[in-house]
């Protein structure tokens, strides 16, 4: 089967243009009806164009053709994975805005490209775990800081309404249900009991 080579474009909103990626394709001579678009955000690969891409329409031996890396995703470690799924899958990447990768090598050098490629997982790869590790520490920075000024983390605690003590007088006399308590304090089943519980 005669290999073919598809090409992809994505901006991440339906307001934003795809006009200046289609046109690059173009001009390389691309045919309309191999450019697969979409308009989703790149914070991960479920996109209908991509997914389409890669189940129904790529090929051993098919190209890919990108503007830039970010294209595929926003996510390092998607990057990564895609550039891995891509090379097992025999199929060829090519990224305009890496003219490492538009090379056309002669028969035989193929390892030239795969040794570009195996750069470009390892980079990522790198460079995705050095962020995982940046967030985690900002994180942790930040937890520290808020403790440091004593701030509460998580959910804020539930005040007691205004109506608390003139409700409980009814509940505990037995003129109203603990349910009808609930409704007139606007208090959920478990912060109702465990202010009662604190009351002497």
């Amino acid at each position: 089967m005669e290999s073919r080579t598809f090409y992809y474009a994505r901006v991440s909103s339906r307001e934003q243009n795809l006009d200046r990626q289609i046109d690059a394709f173009l001009a390389m001579g691309a045919n309309e009806r191999d450019i697969i678009t979409d308009k989703e955000s790149g914070k991960n690969l479920e996109r209908a164009g991509y997914q389409a891409l890669k189940s129904a329409m790529l090929r051993r031996g098919d190209t890919l053709v990108v503007k830039s890396l970010d294209r595929l995703s926003r996510n390092k470690a998607d990057i990564k994975n895609e550039l891995e799924y891509f090379k097992a899958s025999g199929i060829r990447l090519k990224v305009l805005d890496l003219p490492t990768t538009m090379i056309e090598y002669p028969k035989g050098q193929e390892w030239v490209f795969d040794m570009v490629n195996n750069i470009l997982i390892e980079v990522l790869g790198s460079i995705a775990e050095q962020e995982r590790v940046t967030i985690r520490q900002r994180q942790e920075e930040g937890i520290a800081a808020a403790k440091a000024k004593g701030k509460h983390l998580g959910r804020p605690r539930a005040v007691k309404p205004d109506n608390w003590n003139a409700v409980m007088e009814q509940w505990k006399g037995g003129t109203i249900t603990a349910k009808r308590a609930m409704e007139l304090t606007g208090l959920k089943r478990t912060t109702f009991y465990q202010f009662a519980n604190e009351e002497p």
